[in-house]
């Protein structure tokens, strides 16, 4: 399933689906701000309206509620760290080298990221189920990046130890460890560079095949 056709859809009145995209670019790169320096609950679709440029019609337009807005957010985020994989994973044909470039690039994207990613876990629960569920599919989708990734490393190494269930705890590590530059920069920031992190984290990564050199 391509990151296309998991989307769910956020009803509007607006039928052109260009300026769909560009408004909705826009309410999101307005309430992002606000939501991070207000939080959710403080922040109300009259601020975000202002912050955009809207009237509150011209908004409710384009969504039908603050929780749509949210999950706007939410998707823009991780489209953003899908994005940056991807392309991280085109940059080289070597298997081990890729995922070296893979883990770099996520990491890096979740440092540049680091308020957004806090904002989704902190607010992920105001959403309703159908967006909490695409929420979570979106994450299952960008894991399964990784196991991509390290599925070819085993198929090209030999590495006959990484099997399914092996390969897909690891995906998840690596989610993990770039959530964890996150959550604990507040200690890590003061400890190590973000160059030094990835070396580290990469090594660890590295050393569960077997090829950590």
């Amino acid at each position: 399933m391509t990151q296309k056709e998991n989307k769910a859809k956020v009803t509007t009145q607006v039928k052109n689906p260009e300026l769909v995209k560009k408004r909705h670019r826009q309410i999101v790169d307005a309430a992002v701000q606000l939501f991070i320096k207000n939080g959710f609950h403080k922040t109300t679709t009259r601020e975000i309206a202002k912050a955009v440029g809207f009237s509150i019609g011209s908004l409710y337009e384009y969504v039908a509620s603050k929780e749509d807005i949210l999950y706007l957010v939410c998707e823009a985020i991780h489209d953003e760290v899908e994005s940056g994989i991807l392309e991280a994973k085109k940059r080289s044909s070597n298997d081990l080298k890729a995922l070296k470039e893979v883990i770099k690039e996520y990491i890096n994207v979740c440092d540049h990221m680091s308020n957004h990613l806090l904002l989704i876990y902190q607010e992920t629960q105001s959403l309703p189920q159908k967006w909490r569920k695409k929420v979570l599919e979106n994450e299952v989708r960008i894991t399964n990046i990784f196991v991509e990734v390290l599925s070819h490393v085993a198929e090209s190494e030999k590495l006959t130890h990484m099997d399914q269930r092996f390969i897909e705890m690891m995906a998840h590590n690596i989610m993990v460890l770039g959530h964890m530059w996150t959550f604990r920069r507040w200690f890590l920031t003061r400890k190590y560079t973000l160059d030094e992190y990835i070396k580290f984290q990469t090594a660890l990564i590295l050393g569960l095949t077997g090829k950590n050199t």
